[in-house]
């Protein structure tokens, strides 16, 4: 587990633009269970989170149309959550950072580390901006 005081500034880079942490298991529960779409972002301390998730994620909501919930989980400290997160992402192996769209419940939209590592934060954007316009 990471200590707190390091992943603050991380955890605000999405709390201050709307996001609501998920800490438990059952928080995760109560969030995919909300009508209409929920986008999930696995945070996490590694730099592809830094220079491209986050940032991406962050822009993609200037789209008109966007999730109706966002929420985030942070891989190595809220364990409990991040480990549900990734039981509604299946198919898909765990990965850090990644990224779900979800409609009513269901997966409908996943990205995966390797879809975000190397790739700049603009097309991670486009990326979510296409599924938002899809789904949303």
């Amino acid at each position: 587990m990471y200590p707190a005081e390091l992943v603050k500034p991380m955890r605000e880079d999405l709390t201050n633009v709307g996001f609501e942490e998920l800490h438990t298991a059952e928080a995760v529960n109560v969030a995919l269970a909300k009508e209409g779409t929920t986008l999930v972002v696995v945070n996490s301390v590694c730099g592809c989170a830094a220079a491209n998730a986050r940032p991406g994620a962050t822009m993609s909501l200037a789209n008109a149309k966007k999730p109706t919930n966002i929420v985030t989980v942070f891989a190595g400290v809220d364990k409990e959550a991040v480990n549900q997160a990734r039981a509604h992402m299946v198919p898909f192996p765990p990965s850090s950072p990644s990224m779900a769209l979800f409609k009513n419940g269901e997966l409908v939209h996943m990205l995966e580390r390797h879809h975000i590592e190397g790739r700049p934060a603009e097309l991670i954007a486009e990326n979510l901006i296409d599924a938002y316009n899809e789904h949303c």
